[in-house]
């Protein structure tokens, strides 16, 4: 199987390494094309698109692309990719957040030593034939208090060049725990006592909803008169109207900025600023990040193209192991199971969790047995990315418990639907250590059998000679019975029995079955 990866933006040659030597991937670049026919065009067959910041991934631009499974982002920052559109159609989209770490968190202090010595000012008077000393005056970081405004990967950075220049660091970021803060000789403070105390403030938060304007007329009022402010994160986290106005009177000593509102910016006022240092977006701009985000988002796309988990996911929780595969196939399995016995549509399916279980192996757990449950009754691809989404679209009520009892196992996970008239199907999985997942309940009945293949599953009355009646059926149907378990509470009283079959039963040999006086019922569980 092959698979058609399209390359929208330039990208490290390095970095593509691990995808051009992969015999299955077939590279399609039209980052150099100026026609924006060459993507369209690109997109019908393709499995994956790999972007940087300036391809805009549309809803309209997923929809020509019936194949997709998944975008990488070659960097951190989504903002370009219409996150909500690809998941309700199951995409995947991942990032590359570790490979500009430092690459950004260096960027982010040079222009700020830049704009504390006017560097560039002094740089252009030089070249003009002028020797200004006296002009340009600068300042000392050795002292001053730096608010930084989110402590993830490159707001840490930032931090910790900081404290080696001298300087008294307040942190803001309400992910982080204030004990983790103190370990970086942070002070963590809240969001307006940082921009009451600092000296200077760098932003290094996502653009959301909640962060879009996060410097504006009303929050500049709080700082300090002459305050600095950096922004090598993203463009629409600083109003650039109102940040133009603190300029001018006084209000911001200094401005250092490498992402815009708009990108080029057309803002001729912002611009037009003194004391003012800009970049071109230059923060991930150096070899060996361009290579550690091209390579990052490459070994991510390949895995993501295998079904393996994806660590850096942006639409889908973070993988609880490399070895999440047999939980993710229990999970589906389990939901399939439940929804080929339920009689009629299901309004609510019920997840408990027994035993030993992490955050993220039950999010996981429950998207897959979402999954199960839906791909039978839907005509669109349904993955972990949408399984939640398209659950919520149809108003099926999901439910979550989670019980530290063992059940018996040290791990279990019981399914159960609820259908429209009262109807109900339960099952029960495990990991069994050397053997993979099991199904070890049904309907209440213990039994044994691995979740795979075709299975026939009989309510029947536990008497004498019903097992051999079944058998001799499959047999005149020339059959093959794989596995056959049998579950009851008690002797004579109700049963269920499962048959792995190696090949799939018509619907004259199920007829026949239900012909047999003990059998109350008979259903046909396709597993793959």
């Amino acid at each position: 199987m092959g698979y058609r990866i399209v390359i929208a933006d330039p990208l490290s040659e390095a970095g593509l390494e691990p995808l051009r030597r992969d015999p299955e991937v077939e590279i399609v670049d039209v980052s150099r094309e100026e026609d924006p026919e060459a993507l369209v065009l690109a997109l019908r067959d393709a499995d994956a698109l790999i972007v940087r910041s300036r391809t805009k991934v549309t809803r309209d631009l997923l929809d020509l692309a019936p194949r997709l499974k998944v975008v990488g982002r070659a960097g951190v920052g989504v903002d370009n990719i219409d996150v909500d559109a690809a998941t309700e159609r199951g995409v995947l989209v991942l990032n590359a957040p570790n490979g500009n770490t430092i690459a950004a968190a260096e960027h982010a202090f040079a222009l700020l030593l830049a704009l504390a010595r006017r560097i560039p000012e002094a740089h252009a008077s030089v070249k003009a034939g002028r020797w200004e000393r006296q002009r340009f005056i600068g300042f000392e970081l050795m002292g001053k208090t730096l608010g930084v405004v989110g402590l993830g990967r490159i707001g840490s950075e930032v931090a910790k060049r900081a404290r080696a220049f001298g300087m008294e660091v307040l942190g803001y970021d309400p992910y982080l725990p204030e004990s983790r803060a103190r370990a970086l000789a942070i002070e963590p403070v809240s969001l307006e006592e940082l921009f009451r105390r600092a000296d200077i403030i760098t932003l290094h938060t996502p653009l959301t909803e909640e962060t879009r304007n996060l410097i504006r007329r009303e929050t500049l009022a709080l700082m300090k008169d002459g305050v600095i402010l950096v922004n090598a994160a993203r463009g629409g986290l600083i109003d650039e109207d109102a940040l133009v106005e603190a300029v001018r009177s006084g209000k911001v000593a200094g401005v250092a900025l490498d992402v815009f509102a708009e990108e080029p910016p057309k803002n001729a006022a912002l611009l037009a600023l003194e004391r003012a240092v800009f970049t071109p977006h230059l923060g991930a701009s150096t070899v060996e990040a361009q290579e550690n985000v091209a390579r990052d988002t490459s070994l991510a796309i390949l895995e993501a193209l295998r079904d393996r988990p994806v660590r850096t996911a942006v639409n889908l929780p973070e993988a609880p192991s490399p070895e999440a595969a047999e939980l993710l196939r229990l999970g589906e399995r389990l939901g399939t199971f439940a929804m080929d016995v339920l009689d009629g549509p299901p309004v609510a399916v019920d997840v408990t969790f027994h035993g030993e279980t992490s955050e993220a192996e039950r999010e996981f757990l429950v998207r897959a047995v979402l999954k199960g449950v839906l791909a039978r009754q839907l005509d669109v691809r349904v993955n972990l990315v949408n399984a939640r989404t398209l659950a919520r679209q149809r108003g099926l009520e999901v439910q979550e418990t989670w019980t530290s009892t063992s059940a018996g196992f040290p791990f279990l996970v019981q399914v159960r639907l609820r259908g429209e008239r009262g109807s109900a199907a339960q099952v029960s999985g495990t990991i069994v250590e050397g053997l993979g997942p099991r199904i070890v309940e049904v309907e209440g009945f213990p039994v044994d059998v691995p979740p795979e293949g075709t299975i026939v599953l009989a309510h029947h009355v536990d008497r004498p000679g019903v097992i051999g009646r079944v058998g001799m059926i499959f047999g005149e149907k020339g059959i093959n019975i794989a596995t056959m378990i049998v579950g009851r509470r008690e002797i004579g009283g109700e049963a269920v029995m499962l048959l792995a079959v190696d090949h799939m039963p018509d619907e004259d040999t199920l007829a026949k079955l239900l012909d047999i006086e003990a059998l109350r019922s008979v259903k046909l569980v396709r597993l793959g």
